[in-house]
């Protein structure tokens, strides 16, 4: 496939917003956080960020932008109308969450409500964002539960790390303290079903042939060229135009980059009393989960690619 760019930045931004949003939930259940503090106030401000750049960006991908609202149409059966419906719900619960915590003195209990309705809503958003992909049968890179894992798990590491490095830059030792050790797991699991999800689908086989895409029953048959002097709508949308060798070694610097050095950096930071490895880990996360999510578009192998195997 030809990842767009504008999925890959909302997919990696929304999630990581998710998983803000979710840390400063568990933080506030955990009794770690004041529910009027102003390190909450400045983590919610930041998830809404994230999810509203989001937002922005997934509407680049938009040929009539303006239409956007009747993708909610198809609720009943569409997970992409789904996501619509639940993102912009999710976003309006947590203004109204920020919104709350600049009311001042309010019940506790109340702060619990809402954090708990983050976390299910968080949870929500992520399953229908997976499933957009998931349930496409015939791209067998996306149709497993390993593609709601993956998108799940990564989007709470990314949010957890964010988290402990926000704590660590503005003096929250004990979020720090008690959030460090899950963002370094939750990473650490991030990576290793990532890792299973390449596995998999290295061992995947196509089920056509290129025998029964072009109907020539041949016993050998090579394609030489696409069967046209210029590229179509096929060629662009399926075909991203990187050499495999050079998609094994982008699949490497993600796999380094978003799993590897951040976990070390934050086992550092576990162990030093700065914010130096936190900030370092965010830096270095974040253009690698760019990267992931990119192969994560790219190695899927779209059916009628059998047909149009070589653009030449």
């Amino acid at each position: 496939m030809n990842p767009a760019l504008s999925v890959v930045f909302f997919t990696v931004l929304a999630g990581l917003g998710q998983g803000l949003a979710v840390s400063l939930a568990l933080g506030v259940l955990a009794g770690l956080l004041a529910p009027s503090g102003a390190f909450l106030g400045w983590g919610l401000a930041a998830a809404i960020a994230l999810l509203v750049a989001g937002l922005v960006a997934s509407f680049l991908h938009l040929g009539r932008p303006e239409r956007a609202w009747r993708a909610a149409a198809m609720w009943r059966t569409s997970w992409l109308s789904r996501e619509v419906i639940v993102l912009p719900a999710f976003i309006g619960l947590l203004v109204l969450w920020w919104l709350a915590r600049r009311a001042g003195d309010w019940p506790a209990a109340l702060s619990a409500w809402l954090a708990l309705a983050t976390i299910a809503l968080a949870l929500l958003l992520w399953l229908c964002t997976a499933m957009i992909y998931a349930c496409i049968r015939f791209i067998q890179e996306w149709a497993h539960p390993l593609t709601v894992f993956n998108y799940t798990l990564i989007g709470l590491a990314s949010g957890l790390v964010l988290a402990c490095s926000l704590a660590a830059a503005l003096g929250e030792g004990r979020l720090l303290a008690a959030l460090g050790p899950f963002a370094l797991a939750a990473t650490l699991a991030a990576g290793a079903v990532r890792l299973a999800s390449f596995e998999r689908n290295a061992r995947l086989r196509p089920a056509s042939t290129l025998q029964s895409a072009t109907g020539i029953r041949a016993r050998k048959l090579t394609q030489l060229a696409m069967g046209m002097s210029a590229g179509s709508f096929n060629t662009r949308e399926f075909f991203h135009g990187v050499a495999a060798a050079s998609v094994r070694h982008i699949r490497l610097t993600a796999m380094l980059c978003a799993f590897v050095l951040p976990a070390l950096l934050m086992a550092w930071g576990l162990l030093a009393a700065s914010p130096l490895p936190w900030i370092a880990a965010v830096g270095v996360q974040l253009p690698g989960l760019l990267t992931e999510r990119w192969v994560f578009f790219a190695q899927a192998r779209h059916p009628q690619n059998l047909y149009y195997q070589r653009v030449a």
